[in-house]
């Protein structure tokens, strides 16, 4: 397989200006009342435009990005490649690029962090997006590995939101798989030496290409796997500390043992205020909030109560209580249970919870409670404060700490045996460890 379809967006109308061999200037797509596809107002199957050179491009107006979290906006986007437009199930129209697998992971590369950042950290990254996208690819043909499983009964919801299969293309542009900003986003020859230069290259272990997972910072100690997805343990996904130290970390899965962890600030590599190194790995919409390895957010009872009705459809009263029943090797909860006038519940996994303890998602759900006083004789807590550890599910490769080790002197490979202990770099194309 040499080329990847990418999902760009889903919308009622698509507008489209090409530049280049593509046979026209600009198109317009929407539907009509009975449900059918319309190129500028013409009723068509399906249209694929098919670039006559490698250099062709075409923007795409109004991609919205970094959709439900706190940084999600909408810009326009110019890539490379062919442009495919077919309807979705919910019979809207769907713009699709079909692109070459090394150009796609230029995007991603520059997409996920800077183009700026170094090649130590670029490599790795190219090797681990490479990885994740055959893995995703070819999971998505083994019906083993397409769950969408959940408990929701009255007194429990565990959830958890994995790279589901998609349908009409192979990924997504999105961060619900990998960041994909076409040539949007700054390349430079660094960032096409770290691709050309680790061509082919995947991580595998026990002869399977490795799910590599990566976050923005894990907070200082890495999660395992089946704590935020599907009940499975890959042995190259596991507990260590982000530092020279790796096995010298406390077991977090103790409500004690993390609240002294999450409310200090232990030596890690992603533990860094550096500015030259939060550049290599934040984009500017990313570098609008920088207190990320330890962060508060505080709620008013109202807000809270009020948030939590908003984002769940569930109506607790006011909230008595938040009370983590376990938690993962990084101290993020799996399990919450909320308390209130009016019901009780437990929601999981992580990112249930930091979808339902924000208006867009808490950075993670590595957090201690913290009530304040209540105000009124009934014991109603005037106001709650999270302090939280991390940006991301922890899983796998901890991106700020990457460009740390990157600074640090560590290759791409010493980087990728940190985050992905007992993998192997394997190249796709000669079949031969590097």
């Amino acid at each position: 397989m040499s080329k990847v379809k990418v999902g760009i967006l889903s919308a009622h109308e698509i507008s489209v200006t090409f530049d280049g061999t593509y046979g026209r200037d600009n198109a317009h797509f929407s539907t009509d009342a009975d449900g059918r596809l319309l190129l500028d107002g013409h009723a068509v199957e399906n249209a694929e435009f098919r670039a006559a050179a490698a250099t062709d491009s075409f923007t795409v107006r109004d991609v919205t990005i970094g959709v439900d979290f706190h940084w999600q906006r909408r810009e326009d986007q110019t890539f490379r490649g062919d442009c495919i437009v077919l309807l979705n199930e919910q019979g809207m129209p769907t713009l699709i690029n079909e692109i070459d697998i090394e150009e796609y992971l230029r995007s991603v590369i520059s997409s996920e962090m800077s183009a700026t950042a170094s090649l130590p950290l670029l490599k790795a990254h190219a090797v681990i997006s490479r990885s994740w996208l055959l893995a995703q690819i070819q999971h998505a043909a083994d019906s083993e590995h397409i769950q969408t499983v959940q408990t929701d009964t009255d007194s429990e919801l565990l959830r958890w939101y994995d790279h589901s299969s998609h349908k009409l293309f192979d990924v997504c542009a999105d961060d619900h798989c990998q960041r994909y900003q076409g040539i949007t986003r700054q390349t430079t020859q660094t960032v096409d030496r770290a691709v050309d230069e680790t061509a082919g290259q995947v991580l595998m272990y026990g002869g399977e290409l490795c799910d590599a997972r990566f976050s923005k910072c894990c907070g200082g100690v890495f999660e395992e796997f089946e704590n935020c997805w599907q009940p499975r343990h890959y042995n190259y996904l596991t507990v260590r500390r982000d530092s020279s130290s790796p096995l010298d970390f406390p077991d977090l899965r103790s409500n004690k043992a993390a609240a002294g962890w999450i409310e200090s600030e232990p030596d890690a590599f992603c533990n860094t205020r550096d500015p030259h190194i939060l550049g290599q790995v934040l984009n500017g919409y990313d570098r609008e909030t920088a207190d990320f390895y330890r962060w508060r957010v505080r709620y008013s009872q109202e807000e809270l109560a009020a948030l939590i009705l908003r984002r769940s459809g569930v109506d607790y009263g006011h909230i008595l209580a938040l009370e983590p029943l376990e938690r993962g090797t990084s101290g993020r909860i799996v399990r919450l249970r909320i308390v209130g006038t009016k019901r009780t519940k437990v929601i999981g996994k992580e990112l249930e919870i930091r979808r339902t303890l924000s208006p867009s998602h808490l950075y993670s759900s590595a957090f201690t409670v913290h009530p304040e006083s209540a105000t009124t004789v009934d014991g109603v807590p005037a106001a709650f404060e999270l302090r939280g550890a991390g940006w991301g599910h922890g899983v796998g490769l901890c991106q700020i700490g990457a460009a740390v080790m990157g600074a640090l002197g560590y290759d791409y490979r010493e980087i990728l045996s940190h985050y992905f202990p007992g993998s192997e770099i394997v190249n796709t194309i000669l079949n031969v460890k590097c």
